[in-house]
């Protein structure tokens, strides 16, 4: 099976030693190939990622990842590589920095912003598998980034292994043009390496007799592929000119940079043979940092102003994005990428969204779960941060500039659970709130329920998923309420008139409830207006339908009274919130739940049963496209009829299919719906006697 999908990128020379070249790697990982062991010169020993050995892969440190064999929680290397000039044979060094990122669907969100701040990414497939379901999915998030990919074909060492089979899947299924840069030495238990083997690294200019004319083969390959999606390439070949070193490398990296081409490698990581070969491929092929153009806005400039152009010089303001918090036991850990200036310990540092000046006491590079002390980093380099509040996606700048970076967005999560006993911040579309009516705590991934047992000893009981429902009223209702409490000494009294009115949602604010004072007289002091105004917020928060919020409702108030000794601020905010509850009926409220725009795509021979799916489930179809051997159909359906959608596509798609929902607007339920969540919410309620 496919496991490991790496991605790498090549970032920002250092300044003070051009020579020398920043890579970054993330590895994307699926189940069980234990790329953490490519990682040369950080990682000693190669063990299996299910830890069969009692040591696991290092990458994966959590228990829980070792049992299940999946990667939860992102890990962070970083290592010196002397690299092979594919050209001259000449050495340089290259420091690689590593991210070892989750495959499962529900941590996806850790794939896009590793994505969001590389520059490239290697896709390791298996040999004998070859291009699998996640692999598709993989593939999209790459091209959704605009990511150069290089392509691994690990597990060249085990019986049936046919690389030549998989690089024609990735033609066709991931419909990128491909072809391999080297051939193997051998085969399957025979596998001697592409010029490596083992531990000890064996270089040589003379390919064996025995893979030369299947090397001879291959590079005409290579070379036609590349005349098919290069110019320069495209005119050697026309004019049957035999290409260079020089010009095969060029065309390489230009297609590859291009999103054109994605060279291959073979080898076997787990035995460590030709994994060498790639890290060079990896220092050789991806874009050059130097040219890569990012952009930040300056927050002092209207939102209309064009972007501006970031600097990866040491000397330049620095400009920092936190792309990954983690909260630990005692402090937040905050992964960085520097694009713009230097980053030095103990240095204060300002956050561009709150304005607040924060001084990082600690500096450090990951290994893992293991952290070493640094002074300073550059441009276009990684690091982490102890200590220093903030979310995924904000920008730190040293105070020169007010720079803000652009990061994924991350919708809304659309199923939630509710808990009774921290993530939030190393995981943006987690979210944590409490439910004032169950007094739970929602929580939108169920495995987050093992990592708080495991982690902070915390044990939880769950329950069942919950639907953000809310109140509408449909409407107008003017009313006149008096509040009278009397008790042994100064008493309660209030009285408020108006009317209840529909408000539509404000396109620029989003606000859609709104309480307005149009009192002309001096019967209501206005003293007493901020109580009245805290009691209506206060009120629309739980409906009496099935206690959702209220929304889309507007109180205008036009006149009271008061009492010299008995009003205060809190009578008037009682007699608000007992006005709304005695005449919300007479505004006949309705119940809205959640509508969902919904995209599906799956390979184009499962279009039928797809459409079915959605239409099954009271979908509305708002568009379909086909594109290649592609299918996506974009509709609108209830959050509540999409239960359970997730496992009904793997099964119609033979797990090929992807979908994904977000946020679009509440509409009116059906009455017979309405009716039962009533009834559930009416037996919730005390009853009285």
């Amino acid at each position: 099976m496919v496991t490991d999908i790496p991605h790498v990128t090549a970032e920002s020379l250092r300044q003070k030693h051009p020579s020398s070249k920043k890579d970054h790697v993330r590895l994307r990982k699926q189940h069980d190939i234990g790329v953490a062991s490519s990682t040369t010169g950080r990682i000693r020993d190669i063990h299996e990622v299910h830890g069969r050995d009692a040591v696991g892969v290092k990458m994966d440190h959590l228990e829980l990842e070792r049992e299940n064999g999946n990667t939860i929680q992102s890990a962070a290397t970083f290592c010196d590589w002397e690299a092979t000039e594919p050209t001259t044979g000449e050495k340089k060094s290259y420091a690689l920095n590593i991210i070892d990122t989750p495959g499962h669907v529900d941590f996806t969100i850790e794939v896009e912003y590793a994505l969001w701040v590389l520059d490239g990414a290697i896709l390791i497939l298996c040999a004998v598998a070859g291009v699998q379901s996640q692999t598709t999915t993989v593939d999209r998030q790459m091209r959704r980034y605009n990511v150069p990919r290089f392509s691994f074909i690990n597990k060249m060492d085990r019986p049936g292994a046919n690389p030549w089979h998989v690089i024609q899947q990735i033609r066709s299924k991931l419909r990128i043009s491909a072809a391999a840069v080297q051939v193997p030495i051998g085969a399957e238990d025979q596998l001697r390496g592409v010029g490596v083997k083992g531990n000890d690294v064996v270089e040589s200019d003379e390919i064996p007799a025995d893979a030369l004319a299947l090397a001879q083969e291959k590079r005409t390959e290579l070379i036609e592929t590349l005349a098919d999606v290069d110019d320069g390439m495209a005119e050697l070949f026309l004019e049957e000119k035999p290409p260079t070193a020089e010009q095969l490398v060029a065309a390489i990296r230009r297609a590859t940079v291009g999103l054109r081409f994605s060279p291959v490698f073979l080898g076997s990581a787990i035995k460590n043979t030709a994994v060498q070969p790639l890290l060079d491929g990896v220092c050789a092929y991806p874009p050059n940092p130097a040219k890569t153009r990012m952009v930040a806005h300056d927050v002092t400039l209207p939102l209309s102003a064009p972007p501006v152009a970031l600097v990866p010089a040491a000397e330049a303001p620095l400009v920092a994005l936190a792309f990954k918090p983690e909260e630990s036991r005692f402090e937040q850990l905050t992964y960085m990428r520097v694009y713009q200036g230097s980053l030095k310990k103990a240095q204060h540092i300002f956050h561009t969204r709150t304005g607040k000046k924060v001084k990082e006491p600690r500096l450090v590079r990951m290994h893992s779960n293991e952290m070493e002390d640094i002074e300073s980093i550059g441009p276009g380099e990684i690091c982490a941060i102890f200590g220093v509040e903030c979310a995924s996606g904000d920008t730190f700048t040293d105070g020169a500039t007010k720079y803000l970076m652009t990061f994924v967005f991350v919708p809304e999560p659309v199923v939630s659970l509710a808990l009774k006993p921290r993530f939030q911040r190393e995981d943006p579309t987690f979210r944590v709130h409490i439910d004032h009516e169950s007094k739970g705590t929602i929580l939108h991934l169920e495995v987050y329920v093992e990592r708080m047992r495991r982690k902070y000893g915390v044990e939880c009981t769950t329950g069942c998923p919950q639907v953000a429902y809310r109140e509408t009223p449909t409407r107008r209702c003017e009313f006149v309420y008096t509040h009278r409490k009397q008790t042994g000494g100064a008493g309660q009294f209030a009285r408020i008139a108006g009317y209840f009115k529909l408000m539509e949602r404000d396109p620029e604010t989003g606000r859609d409830t709104e309480f307005e004072n149009v009192v002309m007289s001096r019967n209501v002091p206005e003293q007493y207006i901020p109580g009245i105004e805290k009691g209506f917020k206060e009120a629309i928060l739980k409906g009496s339908l099935c206690g959702a919020p209220t929304t889309g409702i507007r109180f205008v108030l036009k006149d009271g009274a008061f009492h010299v000794v008995d009003s205060s601020e809190l009578a008037f905010r009682v007699c608000m919130i007992a006005a709304l509850r005695e005449n919300y009926a007479k505004t006949q409220p309705v119940i809205l739940e959640p509508i969902m725009t919904v995209e599906v795509v799956v390979p184009f021979e499962f279009q039928s049963s797809v459409i079915g799916g959605v239409t099954s489930r009271r979908g509305t179809i708002l568009d379909s496209e086909v594109h290649d051997d592609e299918f996506k159909v974009t509709a609108e359906v209830a959050l509540n009829d999409m239960s359970g959608y997730s496992s009904q596509l793997r099964g119609q798609t033979q797990g090929k299919g992807e979908f994904t929902m977000e946020y679009k607007t509440h509409v009116h339920v059906l009455p017979q719906k309405q009716k039962e969540l009533e009834e559930a919410y009416r037996k919730t309620r005390p009853q009285k006697k």
